[in-house]
């Protein structure tokens, strides 16, 4: 699970809240998410804050991009876009031990793509050939 959209002054680094709270008034489509849980690692680890990007380019494959599982809606997830299927995405965790990926929910659909982490390790989230 992860934290989408978070209010400056009521989310701080030392506490991990997962309530979504409004976001902030921004010029571009960004939002402010925080990672939880290891599927990512090294890549992105638990309780790294990113920037998602909501449109823009498509998303191609490499990308690391937040999505919806269509067998688990209620389920936020940020993942590797891996190839298309069927009008949506086949996701991939980085770390290999870690199979909440499309291994067990099949398809997602991409509602953004990974373009920076800000915290803890601010840089850029660059796509992986795969």
């Amino acid at each position: 699970m992860i934290q989408d959209d978070i209010t400056p002054g009521r989310w701080s680094p030392r506490r991990l809240e997962v309530k979504p709270v409004p976001a902030p008034r921004l010029r571009w489509p960004l939002s402010a998410v925080l990672v939880t849980g290891p599927s990512m690692a090294p890549t992105l680890r638990h309780g790294d804050a990113v920037l998602v990007r909501r449109g823009g380019r498509e998303t191609r494959p490499g990308d690391v991009v937040i999505a919806v599982f269509r067998s688990r809606p209620d389920l936020l997830v940020v993942k590797r876009a891996v190839r298309p299927v069927d009008g949506g995405w086949w996701l991939s965790g980085d770390n290999g031990l870690v199979t909440d990926d499309s291994r067990a929910y099949g398809v997602a659909d991409v509602q953004g793509r990974v373009i920076v982490r800000y915290w803890p390790r601010p840089g850029r989230v660059p796509p992986r050939p795969l």
